[in-house]
């Protein structure tokens, strides 16, 4: 996909803000099937959950970032954006008017490049209704839901090819570590763990999926989207990805966020045993230790930035078809600050990151030791993904249970364990492959 406006962020690079004019328009209820019926093409940016969300097309403006100011310099470009953008919306919705899909790196020391990306044509919807916007840098270009929805049939009609099953021999290789690798940094980090160094630590490893064909991109977000409906199926410049947590979502002054550690592999359980989710996780001290710390990791952030929040005392379980997960869901009234603003979806997304349930406990002094011990860049694993608007809504997902598309027919995939001391090295490998399973299934490996 090419861009038409892009920037960069060198020490001296001056930041273009593209001069955008955007339209929206509420258009007729869709399908049962949703966003789903518009997922059709492999460079479409994602992000939906049973049908609703945003998808985008084409790529108006772009910008990428590095280092440990990624997030502030991508807020600045993105606040010149919207100052300088003419936006007509007469919706004023969440997701409506001038919006942005970004996706993150982990770490500042990655070497992925942090990115926002404006697209030309979105299409969206909410339960309540559906809708186009259509944004262009040429002042003369006409602005109307007819050049709109002319611009959305053309990007339809070319519509990418589906993956060939049997065309060849799809396989799964070794990433950047070893399983034997892995294992000896859980060893190591139970460890560190046990030293006093940190109470937790979230060790990730990768695979890479190799396959005869192309990678059908619009094909593997159908598949997500449907198989894992309690998810959030994303697509942000070969990001791709279903995840079961939001980092953050905004609407207005209320943040909401849902908050999951604590993982049972479901092909794991015994047949007929319907407490078992229940008592493996709910009632197990391992479990609600690891999951508690990720809650009061996260309400410690929140709490400053609220006026008010409610975070249940007690976990449910999230099923997946997958694992099991212990959730909370956890929702804060954003306090306003003096001139009147809340922090916007991007700011807290930024704060939030890395939360316990990704990095560990303490933070900072986790990250620190994931370097040392994780031997690879997670680029943009289990970083912010997802999308922001002028006013401040938006919704980032932590991106998990996806990969990076690295070729044509190459895909990294990523998991990562939360390690306690009582971790055992052997399971936590085995709750890595539960966790790529998603994406193994919907590559059809």
């Amino acid at each position: 996909m090419t861009s038409q406006l892009s920037a960069g962020t060198g020490p001296h690079t001056p930041t273009p803000v593209p001069q955008l004019r955007s339209l929206t328009i509420k258009r007729p209820a869709m399908s049962e099937h949703g966003l789903l019926d518009y997922a059709t093409r492999d460079d479409s940016l994602m992000w939906a959950r049973r049908g609703e969300g945003v998808i985008g097309f084409g790529q108006i403006a772009r910008f990428e970032s590095t280092g440990p100011e990624r997030f502030a310099l991508a807020r600045d470009w993105w606040n010149g954006v919207t100052a300088a953008a003419g936006i007509e919306d007469p919706l004023e919705l969440p997701g409506t008017g001038l919006i942005a899909f970004g996706a993150f790196a982990f770490s500042f020391s990655s070497t992925y490049a942090s990115r926002m990306i404006v697209p030309k044509i979105v299409v969206g919807k909410d339960e309540n209704c559906s809708w186009i916007t259509y944004t262009v840098t040429d002042p003369e270009a006409e602005l109307s839901l007819e050049a709109a929805e002319a611009e959305l049939a053309m990007l339809l009609d070319d519509y990418s090819a589906e993956h060939e099953l049997g065309a060849g021999v799809d396989r799964l290789v070794t990433g950047q570590i070893t399983e034997a690798e892995y294992m000896d940094s859980v060893r190591k980090g139970v460890a560190a763990i046990e030293s006093g160094q940190v109470t937790k630590l979230v060790l990730a490893r990768d695979a890479v999926a190799e396959l005869a064909t192309p990678i059908a991109v619009a094909q593997v977000l159908r598949q997500l989207a449907l198989r894992y409906a309690d998810c959030w199926t994303y697509s942000v410049d070969g990001l791709i990805g279903a995840t079961p947590e939001m980092l953050v979502r905004v609407r207005g002054d209320i943040a909401e966020a849902r908050v999951l550690a604590g993982t049972l592999d479901r092909a794991s359980a015994p047949a007929g045993d319907s407490s078992y989710a229940h008592r493996m996780l709910v009632e197990d001290e391992k479990q609600r230790h690891e999951h508690q710390l990720a809650i009061d990791s996260l309400t410690e952030q929140l709490g400053p930035l609220a006026s008010g929040m409610d975070a249940p005392a007690e976990p449910f379980v999230l099923q997946l078809p997958n694992v099991w997960h212990l959730a909370s869901d956890v929702k804060a009234s954003l306090a306003h600050r003096s001139d009147g603003s809340v922090p916007s979806a991007l700011d807290l997304a930024e704060v939030f990151h890395p939360t316990a349930a990704v990095c560990g406990t303490p933070t900072k002094e986790a990250g620190r030791i994931l370097r040392e011990l994780e031997g690879m860049d997670r680029g943009p694993y289990a970083g912010p993904v997802g999308w922001v608007d002028t006013r401040g809504n938006g919704e980032f997902g932590i991106a998990l249970r996806g990969g990076v598309i690295e070729s044509p027919t190459s895909i990294r995939l990523y998991a990562g364990c939360g390690i306690v001391a009582a971790s055992d090295p052997a399971s936590e490998l085995a709750e890595s492959w539960a966790k790529m399973r998603p994406m193994r299934e919907a590559l059809s490996i």
